[in-house]
């Protein structure tokens, strides 16, 4: 199994329910996905400019094929205008 943390700033200027109209789509479309465990939109408490996305997929090869996807495609960089800044982090469980 693979999880993925992706964890963004928005910008000062952007409004968070806009960035959160375009990830929810995100959201519902990659739900669909062959592969998909878990794919979930989360904001912080403290400071709602902050989201993170917490992803599981069954392996490598799903998580590619997310990451080829029409949506992901569509989305993601509409996403990547309104964000400040972006970290990615990819795991693999330790047996």
């Amino acid at each position: 199994m693979i999880k993925v943390v992706a964890k963004c700033k928005l910008k000062s200027d952007v409004k968070v329910e806009e960035y959160l109209r375009d990830a929810r789509e995100l959201v519902a479309e990659t739900r669909k996905e062959e592969g998909c465990i878990t794919y979930a939109l989360h904001q912080d408490i403290n400071d709602p400019s902050i989201i993170t996305m917490l992803e599981e997929w069954v392996d490598e090869e799903a998580l590619n094929q997310h990451n080829k996807t029409d949506h992901v495609n569509r989305i993601v960089p509409e996403l990547r205008k309104l964000r400040e800044s972006t970290e990615v982090n990819i795991y693999r469980e330790v047996e």
